[in-house]
C-alpha cells in the first residue's frame, strides 16, 4: 500500500457499512447496533459538531477515527476532544494508517479550538498502549474511577 494514496477526510452517513466492516475484521465480533447509535448522534443532531474521519485509498475507507468534543462537561472549563474508537483493516495496518488518521484528526481539532485530546485504553492492551504511546499520548492527571455493581 502507498501511504501517499491514502486521503482522509470527514466521515459521512456513507461510511457506516465500511465502518462496521473494519470494527468487525479487528474485534471479530460485529457491533451494528453501538454504530447506528454514533452515527445517528454524527449525522442527525443539529447541534454535534463534525470530529470523525476516514482514510480512503482508492475510493475504499481503510479506517476511520471517531470521537467528540466537550465544552464545559464534567467541570472543565475548556474544549477537549475524546478518541472513543479507531479502526484499520487488518489487512492494511502497520502501514501508518492510524498514525495518519491521529495526525489528522489532531489537526482537525486544534482547528476547532481543541488543546487537549484524551482516550481509554485497557491497561493491559500493550498493544494500544504502545500505540498510543507512539502517537504522542501519555498518563493523564485524572484517574477513570469505576465501581463493580
Amino acid at each position: 500500500m502507498d501511504k501517499s494514496a491514502v486521503k482522509v477526510r470527514l466521515m459521512q452517513a456513507e461510511d457506516f457499512d465500511a465502518v462496521v466492516k473494519i470494527d468487525e475484521k479487528v474485534l471479530q465480533a460485529a457491533r451494528p447496533e453501538y454504530y447506528k447509535m454514533k452515527f445517528e448522534k454524527l449525522f442527525l443532531s443539529h447541534d454535534y459538531v463534525p470530529t470523525s474521519l476516514v482514510a480512503e485509498e482508492n475510493g475504499t475507507v481503510v479506517g476511520f477515527i471517531m470521537g467528540e468534543i466537550f465544552i464545559g462537561e464534567y467541570g472543565i472549563s475548556k474544549e477537549i476532544g475524546t478518541l472513543d474508537t479507531i479502526g484499520v483493516d487488518p489487512e492494511c495496518q502497520k502501514k501508518g494508517i492510524g498514525e495518519l488518521l491521529i495526525n489528522e484528526f489532531v489537526a482537525h481539532l486544534k482547528s476547532l479550538g481543541v488543546h487537549k485530546l484524551s482516550t481509554l485504553v485497557d491497561w493491559n492492551d500493550s498493544r494500544l498502549v504502545h500505540f498510543f504511546t507512539a502517537s504522542h499520548f501519555s498518563p493523564s492527571k485524572t484517574i477513570n474511577l469505576e465501581r463493580i455493581i
